[in-house]
Order: structure tokens, then sequence, then C-alpha cells
């Protein structure tokens, strides 16, 4: 009994120090400046349209928003009537009617993100295998987080010669064994921007990652305003204790 435990003991070690290892050969993200970090940073309301836009063109037709509905939209600068036209471009399955039958409706702005696949399998196959995984909140999901996604999306380039890349799979330093399934899925121009901004594959990654901090955490401007008016109440709280304990004692001497 003992020697088993020490050979499962074993066998996790060495597992966690492949993964380890694995993880370690991917070059490190640098770091990028994002408007929303820092105490009083909040989420520049075109990056994030922008951002929607290249997650609505590009990404949706692998990676889910489960946890996000089209009303939220409303929270980063679009109105009912674009919101009402975005949900409506996609179908969810309606009621069963007098007959049982379930037909198709267009969306409603209650409705989540439609998920592109039906299920896990599903998506799994039309992958070869690999499973895409939902987007609602994979900025706080992975180690690095915005600067990691950020690179993973920009890092996509050549195999140096000494590297064999196999079918179906791509180079990016980024990713752990820099061997991944997904293939770049930003291209130069590959959306048009309709304020005029270049859509450069380092611009469209800024902005659709500055989409997902947001789905990832949509009450951080709120979360920072209560964090600043807390700090000024400590503040004042602290300057009438001390007049207060000033007084008091001033009668002691």
């Amino acid at each position: 009994m003992k020697l088993m435990k020490t050979l499962i003991v074993a066998g996790i070690i060495g597992l966690v120090t492949s993964s380890a290892q694995a993880a370690g050969d991917a070059a490190h993200a640098p770091e990028h400046y994002w408007e929303h970090s820092g105490l009083f940073g909040t989420f520049d309301r075109g990056a994030l349209r922008r951002g929607f836009k290249v997650y609505n063109e590009v990404c949706s037709g692998c990676h889910s928003l489960r946890l996000v509905a089209y009303r939220n939209l409303k929270d980063i600068g679009f109105s009912e009537a674009e919101i009402k036209r975005i949900a409506a471009e996609r179908e969810f399955p309606a009621e069963p009617n007098e007959d049982g039958e379930i037909e198709s409706r267009p969306g409603l702005p209650s409705d989540r993100f439609k998920s592109p696949f039906p299920n896990d399998n599903a998506a799994r196959a039309s992958n070869n295998g690999a499973l895409p995984p939902d987007l609602s909140l994979i900025v706080k999901a992975r180690i690095g987080g915005a600067d990691y996604i950020h690179a993973l999306l920009a890092g996509y380039k050549d195999a140096p010669a000494n590297v064999t890349v196999p079918e179906g799979m791509n180079y990016n330093q980024y990713f752990a064994g820099k061997l991944i399934a997904m293939a770049a899925p930003l291209q130069e121009d590959g959306v048009e921007y309709a304020d005029g901004t270049k859509a450069t594959v380092k611009q469209q990654a800024e902005d659709v990652v500055t989409f997902l901090a947001w789905t990832a955490e949509p009450e951080l401007e709120e979360r920072k305003r209560m964090g600043v008016k807390v700090i000024l109440f400590l503040l004042l709280l602290t300057g009438l204790v001390y007049v207060v304990k000033r007084r008091v004692w001033a009668k002691v001497h």
C-alpha cells in the first residue's frame, strides 16, 4: 500500500513537472498598456465597439460567450435599436407550437450570445478534435490575462527551421509548447471598422482583448468608482477621528 501511494505521488509530480516544463517553453507575454488598468482606468468605448465587431465577425464562428446577454451591450455604448438588430441576426429555438414542433425565432436582447455549436462534441468534430474555449471569462482564466491573450493573437509566425509543425497545428511562440490547433484568426484588414480605424492585426488584437476584458469583468468600472469612494470616506473618517482625539485629549493636558 505504501509503495502504491509513493508511485501515485511520483506520477502526479511527474505530470505537474511536465506541464510546467511545457508551459515554460512558451515566450513570456510582454506587458501591454490597457486604458482600463490602474485605479482610475476605464474601458475605451471605441475599442469595446471595435472589439465586439472583431468577436462577432471573426471569433464567434468557433468561440461562444455563454455568460453574456445581448442586452449587456448597452453598457458599452450600443443603443437599444442596435442591440435588437444584432440579436435578431441569430436564430434561437422558439417555444413548441401546437403540434409540439420547435421552430426558430430571431434572437432577442434578453438572449445570451448564440453559441456556434449545439454541444461540445459538435465543436470538437468541427475543429479536428480541439474544443474552442468559451471566451466569457478567458481573460481572467489565463495566466497573464489580457497581456497573454493579446500576445497569443498577434504571436503567430513561421516556425524555426529546427521545429516540425504537425498537420493541423500552428506555431505560436506564446502558447505552451508553441504548437496550437487554432489557426491565426486575425488577418490584416480582416474587418472594416466603422470609425475608420485601420484594422491591423495588432489593432484587432487590442480591440478584441479589450472587449473580452469587459465580458470577464463588466463591473470593473463600478468597482473602481466604489473603491475611490471608500478611500475618500476612510480619509475623511481618519481626519474626523484625529480632530475628535485632539479635542478630547486637549482637556486632559
